[in-house]
């Protein structure tokens, strides 16, 4: 393996967690319905929808209109948003704020909508540390599209040999190796520390 020269990390399960329940134990109170809710409305295919540039709420908006009866609903995700950020420094985030301050080139990936990145960036500091943060939404890609992995490299000047990519989807990682990157899959902060060391970086 080539040295691992530079650490690409995708923020979303990697360094922020969240849990939906937490907030729609109030909008929702039944559990069953909150599943159905979140199996069939605010699914995760809607969510990455955003990382094509769409607004949230022009997203939010086309959620409406294929169902206006959970209008009320679709409105409280952005709505209670922060509340479903249950653990936001973590152990991951432990990790990746040790690595910058080690030296580490660090930079962030992340398919969050740009206008709910601004608001992380409010909330979470941490997420201004790194050297730059390439926001897919911004340039109309969605992962594991082999384009996004591409445009970061030429956006930072990285050499995708020397390269750790870390996400938490199998498939982002695969679509990473794809396009010639060293990646891991984010299990926990155990498992990604572990895997840290193995490639010689010491955290």
């Amino acid at each position: 393996m080539t040295p691992v020269k530079h650490i690409v990390f995708d923020i979303g399960q990697v360094l922020i967690h969240y849990d939906p329940d937490v907030a729609f134990r109030s909008v929702i109170p039944d559990a069953a319905e909150r599943k159905w809710f979140f199996d069939n409305v605010c699914t995760h295919e809607w969510n990455i929808e955003q990382d094509r540039g769409r607004k949230w709420a022009d997203a939010e908006a086309l959620l409406i209109a294929d169902f206006p009866d959970r209008e009320h609903q679709i409105r409280a995700f952005r709505q209670n948003w922060h509340q479903m950020i249950t653990h936001p420094i973590d152990d991951s985030v432990v990790i990746m704020r040790q690595l910058i301050a080690d030296g580490h080139d660090v930079t962030m990936l992340t398919n969050f909508a740009s206008d709910t990145l601004r608001e992380a960036w409010q909330r979470f500091p941490f997420l201004t540390e790194s050297r730059g943060v390439t926001i897919s939404g911004d340039i109309g890609l969605i992962k594991p599209d082999k384009a996004i992995y591409d445009h970061h490299v030429a956006t930072f000047g990285v050499d995708p040999a020397a390269t750790l990519f870390i996400d938490d989807s199998a498939k982002n990682v695969a679509g990473a190796q794809a396009a010639g990157w060293q990646s891991v899959q984010f299990i926990n902060p155990q498992t990604l520390r572990a895997d840290l060391n193995r490639l010689g970086i010491r955290v």
